[in-house]
Parts: structure tokens; sequence; C-alpha cells
């Protein structure tokens, strides 16, 4: 047993704690539990929790569905309103493998184990900060139309009148709490809508600390009366949900993206990695933003991308390099707007790494910067000037998905083959329904 096996069974011990919930994600990015008793947690570091992969979404198969998750000692918390009477309870992540020890195909946290490997071979270590965005709502259970947002507030408003005024900072609270660093947060422009940054980390702790974040979120929003929603864009005429992330390269100490000779402090180690996610864009899409939904952003939302761009300062660009504080080395960054923020993290920062570093390897060109307000263009001067659009459908992300052979690779067989199953069921789904607006159109014809 290591040390921090051992950390954890001693505070378990010393807070009299009584339940562990163990953690970890399907395909599709749903967070999944279950509770242990201390005595069992021995035994469970050792030989891990058995359960059924076949009834978890995109697991295995009926035929395979011994499965393990192995807790990770490094990730152990103690969860914020989740006490029992005078009983704490905490919670760890799982590693899911199969019986015979091996990583399972199927684990989202291991797909981006993977790659964060793949990027250590080539040197790199990768470091995320994500700004999130999200809607407070007044209850979930519309059937079907739209929710009411709990305030008319626009972007940096303070929140006086609102129906949950106290909501950012007991969520701040409940985050630092669990030793998850905010640094910002704030109203956004869209009523109900707000923005909580989280402070940089590496990606594979980003990735637990986004999942540990929804977690809180709604938690947090019950508490205090309302609802919250991570759907990408709820709202016809307001702005959609997004999850800006910010991403850097280091080599050991050092910002592989930093080059104090460049106008824009950017190495070409950045450059290349900035090419690699633009040239990739169209076919990982689909991972960064998988819902239907997903798209009334990116079409008709603000400030959302509709082609693969980058520019300096240019929050229309795909790609926004930040000029705050350029000649500070361990600033230098490149941010990535088209993710939404109901996207599985572990999937979509796997083939955000897996493009940039593809672009490193090999050598691949940035185009000029955009100047332009790239949202404001339509589809022929966007393609007289060079850019490369953006899908406009989840039709569309899963046709170039399925032909992406850097895709298939940074997911792996069998989460890429489930993956576009399951989206092309959901497309036929969305396909088939008879919405309002054509009733309202075309029923008198």
């Amino acid at each position: 047993m290591n040390s921090q096996q051992e950390f954890v069974l001693r505070t378990i011990e010393e807070r009299d704690i009584r339940f562990v919930r163990l953690w970890f994600t399907d395909i599709l990015g749903y967070l999944k539990s279950v509770a242990v008793v201390p005595a069992e947690l021995e035994s469970a570091f050792e030989e891990g929790i058995g359960f059924d992969g076949s009834a978890i979404e995109g697991f295995s198969r009926v035929s395979e569905a011994d499965t393990i998750a192995r807790p990770d000692p490094s990730t152990f918390q103690l969860m914020p309103f989740e006490r029992q009477d005078t009983t704490d309870i905490a919670r760890m992540f799982c590693d899911i493998t199969m019986p015979d020890g091996q990583p399972s195909y199927a684990d989202p946290r291991q797909v981006l184990r993977r790659q964060l490997k793949e990027a250590a071979n080539d040197g790199f270590t990768c470091f995320a900060h994500p700004e999130i965005e999200f809607f407070l709502v007044e209850s979930l259970n519309t059937d079907g139309r739209p929710p009411t947002p709990t305030d008319n507030g626009g972007y940096f408003d303070q929140a006086v009148t609102d129906k949950a005024p106290h909501f950012r900072f007991d969520a701040m609270n409940a985050l630092e709490s669990m030793g998850i660093s905010v640094e910002f947060s704030h109203h956004e422009t869209a009523p109900g809508q707000q923005e909580i940054d989280l402070r940089y980390a590496d990606v594979l702790t980003m990735a637990d600390n986004i999942m540990t974040f929804r977690y809180i979120i709604k938690k947090t929003a019950l508490r205090n009366g309302v609802r919250s929603t991570f759907m990408p864009k709820p709202f016809a005429e307001y702005a959609g949900s997004a999850m800006h992330t910010h991403l850097s390269l280091f080599e050991g100490d050092t910002n592989a993206f930093h080059d104090p000779d460049d106008e824009f402090s950017l190495s070409s180690t950045a450059r290349q990695f900035i090419a690699g996610i633009l040239h990739h864009a169209p076919e990982f899409t689909a991972v960064t933003n998988q819902w239907a939904n997903s798209y009334k952003r990116l079409m008709f939302g603000n400030e959302a991308p509709t082609a693969a761009t980058w520019g300096v300062s240019n929050s229309s660009a795909m790609v926004r390099v930040p000029t705050y504080r350029l000649g500070k080395v361990s600033s230098r960054r490149v941010e990535v707007r088209s993710p939404d923020s109901a996207c599985n993290p572990y999937l979509a920062y796997a083939v955000l790494v897996a493009a940039g570093l593809k672009g490193i390897r090999e050598g691949y060109e940035l185009p000029d910067p955009a100047e332009d307000d790239i949202s404001k263009l339509t589809r022929r001067e966007r393609r007289a000037l060079g850019y490369q659009d953006l899908p406009g459908s989840l039709d569309q992300a899963l046709r170039l998905m399925e032909q992406s052979e850097l895709v298939a690779e940074a997911l792996g067989e069998h989460v890429f083959e489930y993956f576009l199953r399951n989206k092309w069921r959901e497309w036929q789904d969305y396909q088939a329904q008879i919405t309002s607006w054509e009733l309202r159109t075309n029923l008198d014809y």
C-alpha cells in the first residue's frame, strides 16, 4: 500500500467517515457513482470494485461484463453539503480496468491518460484553465418549453434582487473546500447565465475538476432553491454556454509556448499546436460539441466560432491568443473557444491535445491571424478569406468524424465506434420530431 492510500485510510478513520463515493464517467460524460464503507476500502485499493460494465452506457458487451473500478487516492476529497447527521462523506475518482488489470478501452479517463502519455513521450506536460458557463433557471420541469431564468442580469452585473443572489459565493466556497481553485466568477451576458473560471491545473486533474464542478454547481443551485443547466443553448434569443479552455504545454518548468522574440510571444511550438487544432477542428467538433443542441450555439450564439480560425485578442475566432501580460513567460497560452460546457471533458481534451501534438510533430504551418469579426461574415466571405467552416450540425460533424484517423486513434476503436453509433441515434431522433415551427409554418398549406 502506497503513502497516498495510507493517508486516505488514516483520514477516514480520524474523521469517522462512514461512506466513500467512487466516481467515474460513461462515454457521454454522465457521472456514475458507487458508495463503499471504510471496511471495504483497503481491498478496493488492492483489488478494485467489480461491477457490471454492460449496464454502463458504452462500457462493454454483456459477454464482457466484468469490469473493475480502481479508486485513485490522489483524488480523495470530503464532499461539501453531504454530511449525514454528524458524519462526513468523501469521494474519489476511479480508473476502470478489465479483470486482468489492463486499462479499460471504454473508460474516458483512460482515453485522456493515453493522450497525455503521448505528450509526455514528446517531452510535454499539458495544462488547462477553463471558463465554464451555465444557466440558473427556476425549474427544469418545463415540459419542453423554454425555462425561466432566475434573473434579468447582463455581463458583470452585481446580483441584488436575483432569486439566488448568493449562488456564486456558495459555489466558490464549495469548490475551494474540495481543493478546486477558482480564479474568477461573474454574471455572463444572458439572463440567468453565470461563468466560473477554474485556476489552471494539469489536464487530467482539470477534467476531474470539471466533473466535480458540474456536480457541485447542481447541488449549490438546489440549496439556493433554483436549478442549473449546462445545456449548450437553452434560449433561442440569448448566447449559449461555452467552455472556453486555455491550453499550454510545458517542458519541465519551461513554458513551451513562449518566445520573447515573437511579436505575440508565441513560440514555433505554440504556432504548430494552434495549426494542428485548426486543421483538425472540423473532424473533432463532434466530440467537443456532442449534442444536436450544441450547433445552435455554434451557428447562432454570440461570439461562438463558426470557422476554424485564430486571432490575437479576437473573441470571434475559434482559437484566441490572449495579449494580457505578453512578457510573463508562465502566462503564454492559447484559448480554444469552440467547446461547450456539455462535452465530456476527458474526450474533449484528448482530441484537442492529439490535434495540437500532431501539428507539432508534423510541423503544420499557421496561417495569418483573422482580424475580422468572423461571426458577421457570410459563408461566401469566409471562403473567400480561406477560412474553413466548422460543422453546422451534428450530422455534418459526425460525417467528418467518421473519416478522421486522428479522432479514431485518440479515442481508441471502442469509444470511437460507440460514440458514433450513439450520436447517429441521437441525430435520427432529432430529425424525426415534428417541431412547433414546422406546424406553424406548414400546417395550413
